[in-house]
């Protein structure tokens, strides 16, 4: 166990002065309400009406704090990837696009790889692009470029070429390659038919590495937040957060999740998990299906929009299980990626064949997105945490009844109904899937509205979280789904000072006020590790 929780008891018990003193305050505790808090060595040595004496006082004059914000769901190398190259989010045509990539393949050698990332289908219309534009726009260079839900790739003739993609190539298993009427592959891969593809790419080098994770930490603390969940870090991911952590460039905490059955997982299971404040490795990140965005989640009946096809089944349960034993003989977590009704009822299968009392073990299913409503209470049988984003339901609220038809609807994106199950909710956002601010987050969670107030009244509005709800699912839960509640994820007496100072308070604005709240100081420790006060 950690040795923070052996030391709590002489720790409170310390008549020294506080090193810090919060007072003037409106503090949310996630147990009550407070106006002042007293921090030593890092910890929260006292918290109510008064401070007590303190080396250093901040008068926050009323302002709002809240616990630190957990993200229990996000992908940091990737968001640090994301600055360095382009950004598709909010582009609306294929022509802009194709663009785009003329006028940087003009900048570069023939020959070298042209990368971006967040490119969405649905925003020209919902059909797939092909290569042909991107082959106009680069006929030299090799263009890959990732849908915004990371589960599907265009790419161009030239990238095509150099993966020897035609005609013969055969879908890999838990992938597509789609086709045109003759066959021939049209540019866009998805799920594992991306690697034919990436496997091509030239790889990052460590300090490439590092410095996309440095980059995405330093954005993680300006947002408010004082830990995330890394969900699938190889050997080189970890390789940078140990250098970052050693030279005191890490300002926030990590928990990671091993990515897959690969070296770095034999390695663990060799070693046991490392459990520390800042860095813990204790769990896996399986894939047992796509995304619904490029409709490879796997369903039980077929696309509402798309005749014939169910989605892509990545894993097989008795690799779930398999899995699962050897986590639980060693010690580790399993968090199984699962978005449509059938992959969520698969692992939830896999898991109850393995689990006995799954409550201890806290499983977990990542998003969790379309449960058929039976599935539920297998949720609350098995003990699974659901680690569910609430911007992807007013991210997909565009499209999501074309996909699912209305009666898979009603098990979609249900934050709410799983919460009624009894089903502990762990809030998050997949950047770079989403955008990566917690108070997004919060405000699609109890408004179930995006930033500009649409539609009126919330999609889908019996799902909307309370404020305490939404904030406990960014807070507490995302600690307990890291076996983290008893150190962090409240403000309470002995437990770390992370915390957040806001702008305005958000568990009572409007929720059309919401959106302009932004972090004024982050700590983590104690320590300030983003301030704009």
């Amino acid at each position: 166990m950690l040795p923070i929780l052996a030391a709590l008891t002489a720790f409170v018990a310390s008549t020294q002065p506080a090193d810090v003193a919060i007072v003037n305050a409106r503090i949310y505790t996630g147990k009550g309400m407070a106006k002042a808090m007293s921090i030593r060595q890092g910890r929260i040595a006292s918290i109510g009406e008064t401070a007590g004496p303190a080396a250093r006082v901040i008068d926050l004059k009323g302002a709002p704090v809240i616990p630190g914000l957990i993200d229990s769901h996000v992908h940091m190398e990737s968001f640090g990837f994301q600055a360095e190259t382009f950004d598709l989010r909010n582009v609306k045509t294929v022509a802009e696009i194709a663009a785009m990539v003329r006028a940087k393949a003009a900048s570069l050698p023939a020959g070298t790889w042209i990368r971006g990332r967040s490119w969405d289908q649905t925003n020209w219309g919902g059909e797939f692009p092909t290569h042909a534009e991107l082959t106009r726009a680069a006929p030299a260079h090799p263009v890959f470029l990732t849908r915004v839900d990371g589960h599907a790739g265009w790419v161009n003739g030239k990238a095509l070429e150099l993966a020897g993609i035609d005609e013969k190539t055969p879908d890999p298993m838990g992938g597509k390659i789609i086709r045109d009427a003759a066959g021939r592959a049209t540019g866009v891969l998805i799920d594992r038919a991306q690697g034919l593809v990436a496997s091509k790419i030239p790889a990052a080098t460590d300090e490439e590495v590092t410095s996309r994770i440095r980059t995405a930490a330093r954005e993680c603390a300006r947002l408010g937040l004082t830990s995330v969940h890394d969900a699938g870090i190889d050997e080189q991911d970890l390789r940078a957060y140990r250098k970052l952590l050693a030279a005191g460039q890490l300002p926030i905490r990590i928990y990671a999740m091993i990515g897959g059955e690969g070296n770095l997982w034999r390695s663990f299971l060799e070693s046991g998990p490392e459990v520390h404040e800042r860095l813990t490795i204790r769990s896996i990140k399986l894939m047992a299906d796509g995304a619904m965005g490029s409709r490879g989640a796997a369903f039980w009946q077929p696309y509402a929009d798309d005749p014939g096809n169910t989605g892509l089944m990545i894993l097989k349960q008795e690799t779930v299980e398999r899995v699962a034993r050897q986590a639980i003989e060693k010690g580790f977590q399993v968090n199984t990626h699962a978005i449509g009704d059938r992959a969520n009822r698969m692992v939830l299968d896999a898991y109850l064949k393995v689990l006995g009392d799954g409550s201890k073990k806290r499983f977990r299913i990542e998003h969790a997105q379309a449960v058929a409503l039976p599935d539920f209470a297998l949720f609350r049988k098995t003990g699974t945490i659901a680690s569910m984003q609430s911007t992807h339901a007013t991210s997909d609220m565009r499209w999501a009844l074309a996909r699912l038809g209305p009666d898979r609807l009603m098990g979609s994106y249900a934050q709410k109904r799983m919460l009624n199950a009894g089903v502990v909710v762990a809030n998050g956002s997949d950047f770079p899937v989403e955008e990566p601010s917690p108070l997004m987050g919060f405000h699609a969670a109890v408004s179930r509205q995006d930033a500009n107030g649409h539609p009126k009244g919330g999609w889908r509005p019996e799902e909307r979280f309370s404020r305490e709800e939404a904030l406990r699912s960014w807070t507490w839960a995302g600690a307990y789904a890291a076996f983290e509640e008893d150190w962090k994820g409240t403000l309470e007496v002995g437990k770390v000072a992370d915390f957040v100072v806001l702008s305005g308070d958000i568990m009572t604005l409007p929720f059309d006020e919401l959106p302009k709240v932004r972090v004024v100081a982050t700590y983590v420790a104690g320590q300030a590790v983003y301030n704009n006060q």
